[in-house]
C-alpha cells in the first residue's frame, strides 16, 4: 500500500480557511478541519495546540487575501482610492463570512483604527493612495481615516444583509467623501499656519477675516 499523504501545517490552515469562507470561522474545529482533509483529528492538533491558535493563523491568511482583493483593481476608470473603496465594499458582498471574521470577530491584532492604519498589511493600500493624491504619508493617512470609516460602514451593513448593493450610488457617495476629505485636509494644512504646541489652529472664519 502507498504511504499516507502527510498533512502539513499549510494544509490545515488552507482547510480551515475554506471553512471560514464557506460557513464562517465559528465552524472551525478539529473535527470539521479533519473531515475536510479526510484524516483524523491528530494531524490538526499536532500542528496547532488549540483551535484559537489555528483561527489566528487563518485570520492572518484572510487578512492577506483581503489586501490582495483590495489591490486587484480591474476597471481602469476605478484607479486609486475609488477602486480600493469599491473593492472593500465588494469584498463584503463576495466574502461575507470572511468580512465578519476579519472585522467583527475580535481577532484583529489592532485595537483601534489608528493602530490599523499603521499596520504592515495596509502599506500597499496607503502607497497607492499617496501616489494618486500626490501627498505625504501623514496627509494620506488623514484622508484614509475618513474614507475607511465610510466604506467600512457601508460594507458592514451589506455584509449583515441590511442594505441592497447599489454600486452607482456608492460610487457617487465615495467620490463625495473623497473630494471632501482631500479639501478638508488641504484647508487644515494651509502653508504659513504652523501651530506651536499649546496653540489652537485658527478657525476658517478667523482666516477669512484676516484676508479682508
Amino acid at each position: 500500500m502507498p504511504p499516507k499523504a502527510r498533512i502539513t501545517k499549510d494544509m490545515v490552515i488552507d482547510a480551515a480557511f475554506d471553512i471560514a469562507r464557506r460557513t464562517g470561522a465559528d465552524n472551525i474545529n478539529a473535527r470539521t478541519v479533519s473531515q475536510r482533509l479526510n484524516c483524523s483529528t491528530q494531524p490538526v492538533m499536532y500542528h496547532f495546540a488549540t483551535i484559537e491558535e489555528l483561527k489566528r493563523a487563518v485570520y492572518a491568511k484572510a487578512d492577506r487575501y483581503h489586501t490582495e482583493y483590495l489591490m486587484n483593481i480591474q476597471k481602469p476608470q476605478e484607479e486609486g482610492m475609488l477602486g480600493i473603496g469599491l473593492n472593500y465594499i465588494r469584498f463584503a458582498i463576495a466574502e461575507p463570512h470572511l468580512f465578519r471574521f476579519l472585522f467583527q470577530s475580535g481577532f484583529a491584532a489592532e485595537n483601534s483604527l489608528l493602530e490599523m492604519i499603521d499596520s504592515r498589511e495596509l502599506i500597499p493600500v496607503i502607497s497607492v493612495m499617496q501616489e494618486a493624491m500626490n501627498r505625504n504619508t501623514e496627509q494620506t493617512k488623514e484622508v484614509f481615516v475618513t474614507l475607511a470609516m465610510f466604506v467600512h460602514g457601508y460594507a458592514s451593513i451589506i455584509a449583515n444583509n441590511s442594505l441592497e448593493y447599489d454600486e452607482a450610488l456608492i460610487k457617487k457617495h465615495l467620490k463625495r467623501v473623497y473630494t471632501g476629505a482631500v479639501a478638508a485636509m488641504q484647508e487644515e494644512n494651509l502653508p504659513g499656519e504652523e501651530i506651536l504646541p499649546g496653540e489652537e489652529k485658527p478657525l476658517k472664519e478667523d482666516r477669512d477675516e484676516k484676508a479682508i
